[in-house]
């Protein structure tokens, strides 16, 4: 599937070509008009915050207006896509999700068997910044928003109100032809400063004096329902569905931003204490089947989650019975440095031994690159396990590890591995 079009702020002409991808890739864009391609994929974690626009990054390059056709994405519940393009920015699309919504609705869209994850809001989350805030509730039955613009009183936008509930309203005829708005006082102003290169009076309403101008609204409450509209494609940065009540107020792009990075640190947090579990977790019966380390030399309590054979997390709960503290430093006990890198090592191994080519083998450490330590760990605390795989060869193997408490870095190190039979 392709999409043609002009970017919204930037200007420049752009193609995307939409193609399905493997189950837990998420959505993944790639900038196929650099020397070498560069794939940002669709996650909070790759957002800067910006306004009038949500923008991905990752080094040097970036990814301009991605929260229109992610929020079709999301009401059409597709999670995995590659979506290739030749420029820097979006097409505008009429300034809203319509034709991204009917074009990937078009699409063949193939069923996968892995199921959509969802997260279940379990306390209540606020954000304030300035006089915008937005404030999420646990609310058990999908995605309700309601969301409140309020204007100054002689501005020529009206104070108003738009709500969305996904189990009942309908995204394609609520929200989707809801176009992107400005004042006409603001235009000139937002063009001086890099915006609405690409924007018209047909897909962006100009309000004047008098109203909008050279258009008529699709709704009375169209620039409400805007608004509504980028939150929900700010949402899908989450990279699951969300069950919860949220209610925003004068929010924009960037506070937005802060709300998924708070639901996404609460996922960490019950992850982290064993109270949820994603599906592709491991706990400690099923990391002894894939690895044969042993009592009183495995390092791993449970791992969080497995992304293919590219990321696995781990927790490590740190505890001072544990024998080594008896004589190392026992009056100022320290959970020694080398104990971290074997640990980082043996959720390498599960994360290269899942795989069915290397059923019988085991991972044998060759060597060790680029170590550091940052913070030392004590009893009490819980080290967090992240190992992503930079390359994997039928013998070999290679990853980057860190290891973190309360969110600081302890130890970051590359380990390299030989793959050998038992």
């Amino acid at each position: 599937m392709t999409i043609d079009g002009v970017g919204l702020h930037g200007g420049e002409p752009v193609s995307l070509l939409v193609e399905p991808a493997p189950v837990d890739t998420g959505i993944v864009f790639v900038r196929s008009d650099l020397t070498e391609p560069v794939a940002i994929s669709a996650h909070h974690k790759s957002v800067v915050l910006r306004s009038r626009q949500t923008v991905l990054k990752s080094g040097p390059t970036e990814i301009h207006t991605v929260e229109h056709f992610l929020a079709a994405a999301q009401a059409l519940r597709i999670d995995n896509l590659r979506v290739t393009m030749n420029a820097s920015e979006l097409p505008a699309a009429g300034g809203c999700s319509q034709e991204f919504f009917t074009s990937l609705q078009h699409a063949k869209i193939v069923d996968q068997k892995t199921p959509r994850k969802t997260f279940v809001l379990d306390e209540t989350i606020v954000i304030e910044d300035g006089d915008a805030h937005i404030v999420a509730l646990p609310h058990k039955g999908g995605l309700k928003i309601s969301y409140s613009l309020d204007y100054p009183s002689d501005s020529a936008i009206s104070s108003q109100i738009a709500s969305y509930d996904s189990q009942v309203d309908d995204f394609a005829q609520d929200l989707a032809p809801a176009r992107t708005f400005c004042l006409e006082q603001e235009a000139k102003q937002l063009q001086e400063a890099g915006f609405g290169k690409g924007a018209d009076f047909d897909n962006t309403l100009v309000v004047g004096d008098q109203g909008v101008i050279e258009n008529t609204l699709r709704f009375d409450n169209e620039f409400a329902r805007h608004k509504l509209l980028d939150l929900l494609g700010d949402l899908a940065l989450l990279g699951m569905d969300l069950e919860a009540k949220i209610i925003a107020s004068k929010s924009g792009h960037a506070t937005n931003a802060k709300l998924v990075r708070k639901l996404a640190a609460r996922i960490d947090e019950l992850e982290n204490k064993g109270l949820v579990q994603r599906e592709t977790g491991l706990d400690i019966k099923e990391i002894l089947k894939i690895i044969p380390h042993r009592y009183p030399f495995l390092f791993l309590d449970r791992v969080v989650s497995i992304d293919g054979f590219q990321k696995a997390v781990a927790i490590k709960n740190v505890t001072f019975n544990e024998p080594q503290f008896q004589g190392h430093w026992p009056d100022q006990p320290i959970f020694p440095g080398v104990l971290q890198v074997e640990a980082l090592a043996q959720l390498a191994g599960v994360l290269f031994l899942r795989r069915m080519e290397n059923t019988g083998k085991v991972a044998v450490l060759l060597s060790i690159d680029r170590i550091k330590f940052r913070k030392p760990v004590v009893p009490g605390d819980q080290l967090r396990l992240e190992c992503e795989t930079l390359n994997i060869r039928k013998k070999s193997g290679k990853v980057v590890g860190r290891g973190t408490v309360g969110g600081e870095t302890t130890v970051e190190a590359v380990l390299k591995f030989m793959l050998m039979d038992e």
